[in-house]
C-alpha cells in the first residue's frame, strides 16, 4: 500500500504536495497539465513554478525519480531489464536503457556490476540513516542492552555487531571485527583520527564523513553516496505528511499550552533539549516550550524556578541510577511539585532516553508516535510499516 493513496486529489494541492504526489507516484503515466491541474495552476506556470522551487523541470524531475529507483533494483534485486522498466513506468525497455544512460553517463547492464558497495557504520544514530533507504549495513553497533530497538529489528541481518559506543577509534577489537566485515565504505558523522583512515585505507575501505548536521540533510548525503536518491525524497515527504497530520491532532488539543522538558540527575532538576526534541517539538510539530532555548540545553533549575514557570505539560526525564531514584520519589511528595498544574492535570510524560535522544530518521519518527500516543492517547500502529512507520519503502 502506497501513503500517497491519502491524498486527497479532488482537492488543491500546494506545489509541495505536488511534489510529493510525484515522488510516490513515478511509476504511473505522468504529465504537466494533469500535474498543474492537481494545483489548479496552467500548465506553463506551473512548470515555472516547479523549476524555480525544485531546479529542475517537471519531467525531469520525474525521470530523476524513475532512474533513481532503477539504480535500486539493479544493485538489489535479480529483475530482468523489461521488468525494471515497467515497474518504474516505462513500457519500453530500450527507451529506459536510453534514459538511463543519458542520466547515470552508463547502461544500465554496466551499472549493475558494478554497483553494489557494502556499508558499515560505528554509530547506532547512523544506522537509523541507513535503514530507511533500505540498507542494511555489514557492520553496525548492536547490543541488547544499549541499542535494543536495533538489535531486536536486524541482529540476524547485521553479520558483524560493533560496540555500541559513539566512537570507539581507538578501539583494536573493534577495529578487527570492522575489517573482518570487510566493508567497502565505512560512513561516518565526525572525523576521523588520520591513523584510522590510512588503516581503512590500506584495506581498500573508502570513508564518508557527512558534512550536514540536520537529519534530513545527512540522509541526503548518505543517500546521494549510495544511489538511494529516490527512497531519500520518498521518505522525507512520507515523514513530512505524517508530521503534518500529527502536528493537525496535537494543536486541536493543546491549544496554547507549553511544555517544560525536565531531567532529573541525582538531586538536581534541569532545564533540558536537546537537537531532536527541539527540531520535533518546535519545528515539526510547533509546539511552545516555556524557555525557548536557540541550542540544546540541560540548565539547572530549582523546584521554585520550575513551579514559577509552572508549565502547562511536562516531558520528564529520570536518569536510573539509584540515587536520582530516590530523589524522585521524594520529590514527588513535594507541595510545590504537586501544585504544578501538569502534575494536577495529568499532563506529566515520562520518557525513556530510547528513542528521545538519538538524533536520526528512525528516532525522529518514533517520536513522532510516541507524540501521538502520550497526547491524544491514538495509537500510531495502524499506520506503522515494515520499516519504521514507512509502508512504502518495501515498494520502492
Amino acid at each position: 500500500m502506497k501513503h500517497n493513496e491519502e491524498y486527497e486529489l479532488s482537492r488543491q494541492m500546494s506545489l509541495n504536495e505536488v511534489r510529493a504526489y510525484m515522488i510516490c507516484n513515478f511509476d504511473r503515466s505522468l504529465n504537466v497539465t494533469t500535474l498543474a491541474a492537481m494545483a489548479n495552476l496552467s500548465p506553463s506556470y506551473f512548470g515555472d513554478s516547479f523549476k524555480k522551487a525544485y531546479g529542475q523541470s517537471v519531467m525531469d524531475y520525474v525521470t530523476s525519480l524513475r532512474i533513481n529507483h532503477a539504480k535500486r533494483l539493479l544493485r538489489e534485486t535479480d529483475m530482468k531489464l523489461r521488468d525494471i522498466a515497467k515497474t518504474i513506468g516505462y513500457s519500453d525497455e530500450f527507451y529506459f536503457s536510453r534514459k538511463f544512460k543519458k542520466k547515470v553517463g552508463v547502461s544500465p547492464s554496466a551499472y549493475e556490476k558494478v554497483s553494489e558497495r557494502k556499508v558499515a557504520v560505528y554509530s547506532p544514530s547512523l544506522l537509523g540513516h541507513l535503514v530507511v533507504l533500505g540498507i542494511i549495513p555489514v557492520a553496525a553497533p548492536l547490543d541488547a542492552k544499549w541499542t535494543p530497538y536495533y538489535y531486536q529489528q536486524y541482529q540476524q541481518q547485521i553479520a558483524v555487531h560493533l560496540k555500541a559506543v559513539e566512537t570507539p577509534w581507538n578501539d583494536d577489537d573493534q577495529e578487527i571485527m570492522l575489517l573482518a566485515a570487510k566493508p567497502d565504505i565505512v560512513i561516518s558523522h565526525i572525523e576521523l583520527p588520520e591513523t584510522t583512515k590510512q588503516c581503512l585505507s590500506t584495506h581498500g575501505i573508502d570513508v564518508l564523513t557527512l558534512q550536514s548536521s540536520s537529519w534530513r540533510e545527512q540522509l541526503r548525503e548518505v543517500a546521494n553516496y549510495t544511489g538511494k536518491e529516490a527512497a531519500c525524497d520518498s521518505w522525507i515527504a512520507f515523514y513530512e505528511a505524517k508530521a503534518a497530520a500529527i502536528r493537525a491532532d496535537l494543536q486541536s488539543m493543546l491549544k496554547q499550552d507549553k511544555f517544560a522538558i525536565i531531567r532529573l540527575y541525582r538531586d538536581s532538576i534541569h532545564l533540558y533539549n536537546n537537537k531532536g526534541m527541539k527540531e520535533l517539538l518546535c519545528d515539526d510539530l510547533q509546539l511552545s516550550l516555556v524557555e525557548e532555548e536557540t541550542e540544546p540545553c540541560n540548565r539547572p533549575i530549582t523546584l521554585e524556578q520550575l513551579a514559577s514557570l509552572d508549565p502547562e505539560r511536562i516531558l520528564l526525564f529520570v536518569c536510573l541510577d539509584e540515587s536520582t531514584r530516590l530523589s524522585w520519589l521524594t520529590l514527588q511528595h513535594h507541595s510545590l511539585w504537586r501544585g504544578l498544574r501538569a502534575v494536577q492535570n495529568g499532563y506529566l510524560y515520562p520518557l525513556p532516553s530510547n528513542p528521545w535522544y538519538e538524533y536520526s530518521p528512525v528516532a525522529m519518527n518514533r517520536m513522532l508516535d510516541e507524540m501521538l500516543l502520550m497526547v491524544t492517547g491514538k495509537s500510531p500502529n495502524e499506520i506503522q510499516g515494515v520499516v519504521h512507520g514507512a509502508p512504502f519503502l518495501g515498494e520502492l
